[in-house]
């Protein structure tokens, strides 16, 4: 068990932690959530020891080994397997025992030892970790050096993933991953077999992989059971709740003070009012959280629709060399509303392909027939390291509007989320989610008629998340998304399309298919992959299998309808009670209040009913899904 009791922790003067408390049970997988800049790292680097708490103490096992994904990226000539292989400690000492040792008791040990951790099968296991990260058997011959900072993440990730430590420490782990990696890390973590805490806002992740939720709010951690869902669902029904009770204290503390203020002074009165007096001391004020504002997002609407096409690729071909295209055969067609999300693995174009819609690349090959007018706002996550660290959000914004009064460049930027002082903060003071706002602002300054989004979400947490959802289904324009955020695509896109295999299809299928395919496996055991010369499966074939698929579980869908029928009725009643119950109903009808509480009473025990039997259908329907 990891204890965390009463603990605070002060960076740089500010106090991030207060008092805090909070016990994660053996093997639990939590997701450790809370606004940026709340203190969810600098928890993570007190209890891998590498900062001493200011008060009270982090507890766990004396043995118990502690990983946490490394900061810098390894860079050597070791091939990739090897790299992984060697995060396994006790197994490369062991190895390197057995080669040397001559006693015979001491090499009967070594080899049970080798053999009780599973040294011999460890290259078959950090073989799949790779494949699962996206590496295929050739790229993991290869020295370290020779691939990028973020696929070098990737190798840092897959080592500590495989040494498997009891307490896993992952601080964004899918930062430097694609959907298709973000996928399998998913289902990994939700079969780990020890503890993890994860910092993530990525939404899927915290629902799929996680059993424990841990909030940092205003230097609190409050521990929930169940994903992100649930714990929103509790937090909203405990608030209220709070609300409530803080309405009636209030209401009780005004009939007492207005007793005691009338009968203070009458001498007959005078015992009841120190009573009541006495009862006024002991009302402890009920804390009611306030939110933070999240300030929303908005992209600039086009003065003026397009006709469709607003782009159109005859045969296209492009990349970075000549004679070289990374995408070749493109045939394709973007209209005034369309949301389209770019499905595939990392290097295999996806961000070539959305550079080339946005006129960053030329092609090497075809026509491309662009809308007269069109405008196109382009955001790519390198684009952060163009903004000017010394200038602030106003000056970049004036820097758009050379011309215009000051009270105009003051309301733009408060358009795009920076008001008051903050438009003065220098960017160079900014948070990563703060730069990324800015960014979207600036890019889409214009009003464009398509905006072209690379991995928008990297620096945003899940708040801000839901607010650049809501900006992409509030814009009237066209949409080309790339991202790893699956909840993100669910919410926002309507069609996706398949980069593979040095070309792009429409994918005619959903997620949930694209996540079966993702995650089939081979008969080497590994995770299946774009390769070389594959293309997405037939319109055809998916057709076929979805009908299958559709007969062979319509008992469980059915179930599962009904009871998120029986879910959202029973919320509507509770919401209804709520609502009656928050008044004065109390002090009115003391009998009618204890009626309406006790039917809330009995609908929030069918709702919770509703809710297993829900989650119960869901799981079989999943297991079901994913062995079909």
């Amino acid at each position: 068990m990891l204890i965390l009791d009463d603990l605070s922790l002060r960076v740089a003067g500010r106090l991030l932690i207060d008092r805090a408390s909070a016990q994660i049970p053996p093997g639990a997988r939590v997701g450790l959530v809370g606004r940026n800049g709340t203190g969810k790292t600098t928890l993570f680097r007190a209890i891998a020891g590498e900062l001493a708490p200011e008060h009270g103490r982090i507890a766990f096992a004396p043995r118990l080994r502690v990983g946490r994904l490394a900061q810098e990226a390894p860079g050597g000539p070791e091939r990739l397997i090897d790299v992984v292989l060697a995060a396994d400690r006790e197994r490369t000492d062991l190895l390197a025992e057995a080669e040397t040792a001559t006693d015979p008791h001491r090499i009967a040990e070594i080899q049970t030892r080798l053999a009780d951790i599973g040294a011999h099968a460890a290259p078959a296991r950090a073989a799949g970790i790779l494949a699962g990260l996206g590496f295929d058997e050739a790229a993991q011959q290869r020295p370290c050096a020779e691939f990028s900072g973020g696929w070098r993440m990737r190798v840092a990730l897959a080592s500590v993933l495989f040494s498997e430590p009891d307490l896993l420490l992952l601080d964004e782990p899918t930062n430097y991953l694609d959907l298709e990696g973000t996928l399998w890390l998913t289902g990994h973590l939700a079969r780990y077999p020890h503890t993890v805490i994860v910092i993530s806002h990525d939404r899927d992740l915290l629902d799929e992989a996680v059993d424990w939720t841990l909030h940092l709010e205003r230097g609190k951690l409050a521990l929930y059971r169940g994903g992100y869902s649930a714990f929103a669902r509790q937090r909203a029904e405990r608030q209220a709740l709070d609300d409530k009770l803080a309405k009636a204290q209030q209401a009780q503390r005004q009939r007492l003070t207005a007793f005691v203020e009338r009968f203070r002074a009458k001498a007959s009165k005078a015992r009841q009012a120190q009573s009541r007096l006495k009862a006024l001391a002991k009302l402890a004020p009920i804390a009611v959280a306030v939110e933070d504002e999240v300030r929303p997002i908005v992209f600039a609407p086009p003065d003026k629709a397009l006709s469709p096409p607003i782009i159109a690729f005859d045969r296209v071909a492009v990349g970075y060399e000549p004679g070289r295209p990374v995408l070749r055969r493109l045939s394709l067609r973007v209209d005034p509303d369309d949301r389209i999300a770019l499905l595939g693995a990392n290097g295999n174009g996806k961000s070539t392909l959305a550079r080339l819609i946005a006129g960053r690349l030329d092609p090497d090959e075809g026509t491309i027939t662009r809308a007269d007018r069109l405008r196109v706002a382009y955001f790519a996550q390198h684009q952060l390291e163009e903004l000017v660290p010394g200038e602030s959000a106003y000056d970049h914004v004036r820097a758009l509007m050379p011309d215009a009064p000051e009270a105009a460049v003051r309301a733009r930027a408060g358009a795009i989320g920076f008001s008051g002082a903050q438009a003065d903060t220098p960017v160079a003071s900014l948070s990563g989610g703060e730069k990324a706002r800015l960014l979207l602002g600036l890019a889409t300054f214009g009003g464009p008629h398509l905006i072209v989004l690379d991995e928008p979400t990297n620096h945003l947490d899940i708040d801000s998340r839901a607010a650049l959802i809501e900006a992409i289904n509030d814009y009237p324009g066209a949409v080309i998304l790339v991202s790893h955020d699956r909840h993100l695509i669910e919410a926002t896109a309507d069609r996706l399309w398949y980069v593979g295999g040095g070309t792009v299809v429409p994918y005619e299928g959903d997620l949930d298919d694209y996540r079966r395919l993702v995650l089939g496996r081979d008969r080497t055991g590994e995770p299946a992959r774009a390769k070389a010369g594959e293309s997405a499966p037939s319109r055809s074939e998916q057709r076929r299998l979805a009908a299958e698929r559709r007969s062979e579980l319509r008992p469980l869908k059915q179930r599962i309808d009904a009871a998120e029928r029986a879910m959202a009725g029973l919320a509507a009643d509770i919401a209804r009670l709520d609502a009656a119950l928050a008044t004065d109903l109390f002090a009115r009808d003391p009998a009618r209040a204890a009626i309406l509480a006790k039917e809330r009473a009995a609908a929030a025990d069918r709702l919770a009913a509703a809710e297993e039997d829900w989650l119960a259908a869901s799981t079989a329907y999943e297991d079901a899904m994913a062995g079909a």
